[in-house]
């Protein structure tokens, strides 16, 4: 007969959030427990003196609980079997491993590999403006028509995340990956292959489709490494890569294209892309949490299923009357239950980045300001270009050569991020005066709100009109060529600030929206860079070159009020958004009282003085994470 299965869900039963966690009663319960693990990534679970053993066998119930990466796995309940046969061996749980746990080196080569792809992948948006002269001859159609290849491209990148996401949470990033890769791969040889003008732009945009995942969903991947804490390097890193890359294409691409033929730029892409596959495949590992958590829930109940055809049935779980009791023991992930239709899931991932897009004022201002700074990027393609062949009597390759000042800005705006939050960090713990009264912390800089990501922003952003500005002004023949491309290194470390801290804002802001929120800016960002390149001359050939930068940098100016409102108001108008009080009301629901726990478990409830210091005394050693969790803390 079939044993009943039977949902065992209390509270009792979980404990807290939903977790069978285990306190230990006392420090010689805990010595004990502590040499009893039989697994090499999990403690064992608490066996108090008031154990009531309890026989079972395949016909009693199978009791089922929820796993989490911080759930305590329970000890067998005997060493024997009545049927005398050896017990299966226990499973290699060390793979199932929690990617917040991994070590640094596993991440560092996890973010590293998913940077590469993002440059990769930037560079395949910027390397098409170079052979398009070529292409235009080719096939009779002006050099206009041939630039909708950017647009086509920019299409599909921004519409292919929307219907991917859903894929990434039910079946994990690295399919996804892999999958996207290869459409990405097969369709840059259509491009290199193609013998016509349509041809071309439909592998655009599927090009741009399949690239769009190692770009959009970087960002994920280094949600799944890191806490909020720790992710400004990565982050810092990710968008280094994508304007670097940006500027990378068509500076490689202009030499190729001047000295073999525009089918060469493509097989270029082709080979790179095929390098930048196979190591995906290779060498990436799932990162997301609840796919991985969902294995080792499969890992687990496979091995106890065994455990009982051989007839050792039974684990040690505890109940809320802090006994043990003998259970058949099953798993199951929550994330796995609450998952909806792949159908609705795709709803969802399309109509609510639109939706927030058009009713919360912070993401629709941060769009637009991201939105423009991108499309000033993708104007460059044809700006460039057209600048320099006019006023220095640039041939292609010199024109693209000039690029190189976007790699360079961007490398230096990443190296100026990655450090700036600690030289801030740093001030603000060898300031006395905030050591001595550190509630003036919250007053003077708040680095644990989302505004925090902005301090910076306000001013470096102001480098994109600088940029566009200084790129207009100084083109003419009389001043060296190395001024108007200063500008433009200027400018893109601006864009670089901007893109930065839209991601970083945006998230902080929206938590368990922040995929809808980025993804609707991502929607408006490619969509205005694919739109931009199509006007480009007629824009700066009408308007004069001074002319067409200064409305730009103008533009740019105006814009770079937003990071000062969000600064000063920011905490008013998200009080008003309706997804953060929804957000905030389920964190406040899901977050654990772990200080409390530990307290009642320990009998102790440490001065606030006391407290205050322990913080202060960690914050001084860790920089931003710290202070963070301090002003947080305060």
């Amino acid at each position: 007969m079939a044993a009943p299965e039977i949902d065992l869900l209390s509270d009792d039963d979980l404990g807290r959030n939903g977790r069978n966690t285990t306190i230990f009663g006392n420090k010689e319960d805990s010595d004990e427990l502590k040499n009893r693990n039989y697994t090499k990534d999990s403690s064992s679970a608490s066996i108090t003196k008031d154990s009531t053993p309890n026989v079972l066998d395949k016909d009693s119930p199978i009791i089922y609980h929820y796993l989490t990466c911080d759930t305590v796995l329970p000890l067998p309940s005997n060493g024997f079997s009545a049927a005398g046969q050896a017990a299966p061996p226990q499973p290699d749980l060390v793979k199932y491993t929690s990617p917040f746990d991994w070590p640094n080196s596993r991440k560092n080569f996890m973010i590293w590999l998913s940077c590469v792809a993002t440059a990769i992948t930037a560079y395949t948006a910027g390397s098409y403006a170079p052979a398009s002269r070529q292409m235009a001859a080719e096939w009779n159609v002006s050099e206009v028509a041939v630039v909708v290849g950017i647009t086509t491209f920019c299409t599909g990148f921004a519409i292919a995340p929307m219907v991917l996401a859903p894929f990434s949470e039910i079946n994990g990033r690295y399919p996804v990956f892999v999958g996207a890769g290869i459409v990405y791969l097969i369709c840059q040889i259509c491009c290199a292959v193609t013998p016509t003008y349509t041809g071309m732009l439909v592998a655009r945009f599927w090009v741009g489709a399949g690239s769009s995942v190692f770009s959009t969903m970087v960002g994920g991947v280094v949600s799944d490494l890191y806490h909020a804490e720790g992710r400004n390097t990565p982050m810092a890193l990710f968008s280094g890569a994508a304007l670097f890359g940006t500027g990378l294409g068509p500076l490689v691409s202009g030499f190729v294209a001047q000295n073999t033929s525009w089918r060469w730029v493509f097989w270029v892409q082709v080979i790179t892309c095929g390098c930048l596959i196979t190591a995906v495949t290779l060498f990436f590992k799932e990162t997301r949490g609840s796919i991985i958590l969902s294995r080792k829930a499969v890992c687990l109940n496979k091995w106890y299923e065994e455990r009982e055809a051989a007839g050792y049935i039974g684990f040690e779980m505890t109940t809320g009357s802090e006994k043990t009791e003998s259970q058949r023991l099953r798993w199951k992930v929550k994330s796995d239950e609450e998952r909806e239709s792949i159908a609705k899931m795709i709803g969802i991932s399309v109509y609510r980045p639109f939706h927030l897009l058009l009713t919360e004022p912070v993401v629709f201002f941060f769009s637009l300001w991201v939105a423009f700074a991108w499309a000033v990027l993708y104007l460059t393609f044809g700006s460039i270009p057209l600048v320099f062949g006019t006023s220095h009597g640039f041939n292609t390759q010199q024109s693209d050569a000039v690029f190189a000042a976007m790699c360079i800005g961007a490398i230096l705006a990443t190296i100026i991020s990655i450090y700036q939050d600690r030289i801030l960090a740093q001030y603000l713990v060898s300031s006395g005066k905030n050591i001595e009264h550190p509630s003036r912390i919250r007053r003077v800089i708040d680095l644990s709100s989302p505004e925090g990501r902005l301090y910076f922003a306000c001013i470096e952003s102001a480098l994109l009109p600088i940029g566009l500005f200084w790129f207009g002004w100084s083109h003419f023949s009389s001043i060296p060529w190395i001024v108007p491309t200063m500008g433009i290194g200027c400018a893109t470390m601006g864009i670089y600030s901007i893109y930065l801290a839209t991601f970083n804002y945006l998230a902080d802001t929206y938590h368990l929206y922040a995929s809808s929120a980025l993804a609707a800016q991502s929607f408006c960002r490619n969509m205005l860079g694919g739109i931009f390149p199509l006007v480009t001359v007629q824009m700066f050939k009408g308007l004069t070159f001074q002319g067409a930068a200064s409305l730009l940098g103008g533009i740019a100016a105006l814009l770079t009020v937003v990071p000062w409102v969000l600064v000063f108001y920011g905490p008013r108008i998200r009080a008003r958004s309706k997804f953060y009080g929804m957000q905030e009301q389920a964190m406040k629901k899901k977050r654990p009282s772990i200080e409390i726990v530990k307290r009642k478990r320990d009998g102790v409830d440490p001065a606030p003085e006391e407290q205050c210091k322990a913080v202060i005394d960690s914050w001084k050693s860790s920089g931003r994470a710290k202070v963070e969790r301090f002003a947080a803390y305060i």
